[in-house]
């Protein structure tokens, strides 16, 4: 049951953002998601990232100096994947309202929780995600929820919680 809600909750992301809608209510909860938002929050795609310090460091001093431009278009597209999220009654059955950004292509949870070494995450990511530059991989580790990333870098596995881009 418990991995149904995670499942549940993720559909219903893409779903409202296929539809084209601003908001999605998730109900019922738990910290798994709460966790899998956050991580949807707070991660950009790598070739935005790119893309931006590309056009910094061909830009001169001229184009640079009217800065108020440049801090307009960092903050438009470094956001993550959602704008926000609320928690609302979390100690009861709770909800969560989950603010869109129409970025979320597919996210999916996986039911089986497959266990994943450190050294075979890299591997994990290309057959899940379509391509090198988009998306993140979720994993549940001893140090806490982690995006592919982190886990590399902090050289730890877990158990796979699903993915998105």
């Amino acid at each position: 049951m418990g991995r149904r809600i995670l499942n549940d909750a993720l559909r219903s992301i893409v779903n409202a953002e296929r539809r084209g809608k601003a908001t999605v209510e998730l109900k019922p909860i738990s910290t798994v998601i709460s966790s899998f938002l956050n991580i949807m929050k707070y991660r950009v795609a790598a070739n935005l990232v790119v893309m931006i310090f590309s056009v910094v460091a061909t830009a001169t001093f001229e184009s640079i100096a009217s800065c108020c431009v440049f801090d307009v278009f960092v903050n438009c597209i470094l956001k993550g994947y959602i704008k926000n999220f609320e928690v609302h009654d979390p100690h009861r059955v709770g909800r969560i309202t989950v603010d869109l950004q129409g970025r979320v292509n597919d996210c999916r949870a996986l039911t089986y929780r497959q266990d994943i070494k450190a050294k075979d995450i890299e591997k994990y990511k290309t057959l899940k995600l379509p391509t090198r530059q988009w998306g993140y991989v979720v994993i549940s580790t001893p140090d806490g929820v982690l995006d592919h990333e982190e886990a590399i870098r902090r050289n730890v596995g877990g158990q796979v919680l699903g993915y998105f881009h």
